[in-house]
């Protein structure tokens, strides 16, 4: 991921807060507010580690209790405007119980990418100045289940956004970032992350890159192919993996048509 100092950069759900502090320290761009989801409370007893007492000594803005997927929450914001929004490895916390899981009456997979379609919206509704790139950034891994999101396809389907790309994300470029469990006091295995961007905006002094599975021939959904032959393609459409991936998506496209896609 490349950030440019000149912009106005709002980190949403930053666990720890390690990576808004990692910003602020070795970029210093013109503007940086951080927000968690958790209370300051919480922060304090989850992480024995934590920026957020650093950032406060560099006065900079820290928003606590930050839920990306409901409006109140980016009103926090109180009408300030930043260039890039960016949402660092999402995942929904674990439900504390089975029947908590069975109330949501959505598969896990729907769960996330809702949580993701609420920040594209409001990043882009609430947050983004007009005037500036308006960029909406995601990193992800490319493992389960972050991989089973389909994220350049669909998940910014009837928003006024195009998926501009992708680019590796280094974490040698954010030194003390510390990724982290969404749910404990843990550090997360160093998978390899992708930052996907998203605007209604063409950027082209980003190095951004398609990947190769969007192109014709593939499978974009499974992230597979090229198919060589009819019986390549008709073969993958039978798999185990193809099936999985469908009942993802009809189920992503059966929340979408009952809650309105230009307003969820």
């Amino acid at each position: 991921m490349q950030l440019d100092p000149k912009w106005r950069i709002l980190t949403v759900g930053d666990g720890d807060l390690s990576f808004s502090y990692s910003i602020k320290k070795y970029l210093n761009p013109t503007l940086i507010v951080a927000s968690i989801y958790d209370s300051e409370t919480v922060l304090r007893e989850k992480y024995q580690n934590h920026a957020l007492d650093k950032l406060r000594e560099l006065n900079t803005q820290v928003i606590t209790e930050f839920d990306a997927t409901d409006p109140a929450s980016w009103g926090q914001l109180n009408e300030q405007k930043f260039d890039v929004v960016i949402f660092q490895f999402p995942l929904i916390p674990a439900f504390s119980s089975h029947d908590e899981f069975k109330q949501n009456n959505l598969s896990i997979n729907t769960l996330n990418r809702r949580l993701l379609r609420h920040f594209l919206n409001y990043s882009q509704s609430i947050a983004l100045d007009t005037t500036g790139p308006m960029l909406s950034v995601i990193t992800s891994k490319d493992v389960k289940p972050y991989c089973e999101w389909n994220l350049e396809e669909t998940l910014h389907q009837g928003l006024n956004l195009e998926y501009l790309g992708q680019m590796p994300f280094d974490i040698g470029r954010f030194p003390e970032y510390k990724i982290r469990n969404v749910d404990r006091d843990k550090h997360v295995k160093d998978t390899r992350g992708i930052s996907y961007f998203w605007s209604p905006k063409s950027i082209a002094s980003l190095p951004l890159l398609k990947p190769h599975y969007l192109m014709p021939s593939h499978c974009p959904m499974c992230r597979v192919g090229p198919f060589l032959t009819e019986q390549d393609k008709q073969a993958h459409l039978n798999s185990k993996k193809h099936k999985q991936m469908s009942k993802h998506e009809h189920a992503w496209q059966t929340y979408l048509a009952q809650k309105n896609i230009k307003t969820t």
